[in-house]
This record gives structure tokens, sequence and C-alpha cells, in this order.
């Protein structure tokens, strides 16, 4: 039976980059992305007090009235409003790009809540129009993905490449709602899938459900805390390591009679992906050839495309 590894994260002064620390828990990380393609992260900068706000705001949202909802729309792929899908009844999900960003955040709940909303309180003019809360939760969660990510390049010998990385980098913000079956309805929340992005970090209320694919096969149920998170490698991060990172498939299903509400932030990179010559020898053969991150979400986003065991392998695989 499989279980996934808990990894350290707490604000420890002993936790700097170069210690001994760091270079045991950057190992740790990177081997747990390897063999799990996940892990589950202790991380304590975020307060109760502004996790208990970003969930009922998350509450919030989505109760606000559908045609208001659908709103929620972007030029990208992926990106907006979903929900209404007959054969996934029990989700809905909406998202905001640039989420680590004023201008990002502001553009979301303006146009959700044009009038304000008390737990999506303002930082500025003391008016409503801007999530002080939402804000501050995406920054200190960007930490976490960036403190991994570094240990990541690190471990791998390839630091000299993450500036570029780092230039590249946009968040994406999603916020969703996995709602209780009803009698002879489905318990699926979501069909299994894997991440297009780089780096996942994952929370939830106290309500778990989400399932994760080993290596082997095996599928695992996943229990965490609400004080603590998920990390996981996406697509763009499996092809960048020439498959030492893993993409895992995930699912999520519902047993129990309360609402599951989980928000995750997802780095995506806008420009091209390619691997480090680190990663390539005759033992380890280029495996995909550089690509477009962006324009992979529109190849993904094609309904044909989205049932491909590996969306990734087909569009830019050697």
């Amino acid at each position: 039976m499989h279980t996934l590894p808990t990894i350290d994260f707490t604000n420890k002064k002993n936790l700097k980059p170069g210690s001994t620390s760091w270079l045991a828990t950057a190992l740790e990380a990177t081997r747990a992305l390897e063999e799990y393609g996940c892990f589950i992260a202790e991380f304590d900068k975020v307060t109760p007090e502004l996790n208990d706000a970003v969930f009922h705001g998350l509450e919030d949202l989505f109760d606000i009235p559908i045609e208001t909802k659908v709103l929620n729309k972007s030029t990208k792929p992926l990106y907006g409003y979903v929900g209404q899908i007959p054969f996934i009844p029990l989700y809905e999900s909406m998202g905001f790009d640039y989420s680590n960003t004023l201008d990002g955040v502001r553009s979301f709940i303006e146009v959700m809540w044009p009038n304000g909303n008390e737990a999506f309180r303002c930082v500025f003019n003391l008016c409503f129009p801007v999530s002080a809360n939402v804000l501050a939760y995406n920054n200190l969660v960007t930490e976490l993905e960036e403190m991994v990510t570094r240990m990541v390049f690190e471990t791998y010998g390839v630091e000299k490449y993450l500036d570029a990385h780092r230039k590249m980098v946009t968040y994406l913000c999603r916020g969703m709602k996995y709602r209780p079956p009803v009698e002879n309805e489905t318990n699926m929340g979501f069909v299994p899938h894997t991440d297009k992005d780089f780096i996942t970090v994952l929370h939830q209320n106290g309500v778990n459900g989400l399932e994760v694919k080993a290596r082997d096969g095996e599928w695992f149920r996943v229990e965490f805390e609400p004080s603590s998170y998920i990390v996981m490698s996406g697509d763009a991060a499996m092809a960048w390591s020439n498959e030492r990172l893993y993409s895992p498939f995930h699912r999520v299903t519902m047993n129990g009679k309360e609402s599951r509400y989980s928000i995750a932030q997802f780095s995506f990179l806008e420009g091209i992906i390619e691997t480090p010559k680190e990663f390539v020898d005759e033992e380890h053969p280029l495996l995909f050839k550089p690509f477009d991150h962006l324009k992979y979400l529109d190849f993904y986003n094609k309904e044909e495309n989205r049932r491909l065991e590996c969306a990734l392998r087909t569009y830019c695989g050697v």
C-alpha cells in the first residue's frame, strides 16, 4: 500500500539555501517527485486565520449565481470557469491568471463581486474590489513553490537555468468545489488526469477525496490535514526533466456527505520549455522536443486529445 512522503517546510531558521537541512530537504523533495510525482508538505506560513478566511471566501464564491460564474473567462484554455458537465456533475471550478499579483486578483474579484465581499476584504481605499486574503495566501504559496523548484534545480545541478525559468513563470489560481453525490449519482468528483503545469501546490478543507496513481499502476487515497499541502509535478516538469520527475495521474472521489473545497496554484511558463543538456546522455536519450507551454494547453484543450494516454508525448515526444 502506497503512502505519500510528508516533508517538513515549516519556517525553521536552519532551512536556508546551502545549509545541511536545506540540502537534505531538497534531496527528499526531489526523490518524492521522482517516485510519486507529489508529496505532502508541512508549511506553516499561512496562519489559521488566513486559511479560514480563504476557505470562507471559496464558499461564498461558489454560492454566487451561475450567470456570474460563467463570466469567469480567459483567452487561455482551461483557465476560466469549468462546471455543469454531465459526467462530472459534482465538480465546479473557477480560475484566474497572474494570481500572485495585485492586478490578477483584482481583475477576478471585480468580475465575481462588483459590489464587494466581506470574506474578500480590500486593502486599498477601505473598499472591496481587491482581495487582501487571497493575494496574501497566493504569495505565501508561491514561496513554497519557489522553494521546491529551487531545490529540484539544485539537486540536479542545473541551477544555472533557474533565473531564466523564473522569468517565464506565471501562476494560475483555481478554486474548486466538489459537492457530495445524491442517490444514484456518481461519486466521481473529477476524472483521472495529469496536471499540465510545472509545479502545483494544492490545499483543501478537511474533506479528503484525492487519489493518486503510483508508478506501478495502483491507485491510493491521500489523506492530509488542512494545515498541509500537496506539492505535485506536472507534465511540463516531466518533459523538462527528461522524465526524471513523474507527472502522476490523480482523481477525486466523494464518499461522504460534506462538500470538498480545494484551492490550487499552478505554475505555467510563458515561453519555450527545453530539456537541459545535463539530462541527456547515452543512457537517457532525449524524450521531448522543445515546446511552447501555452500552445500545449491549446492542443490538450481539443476533446480528442484529452483522451490520449499521454497528451504531452503525442504533442512533442521525440
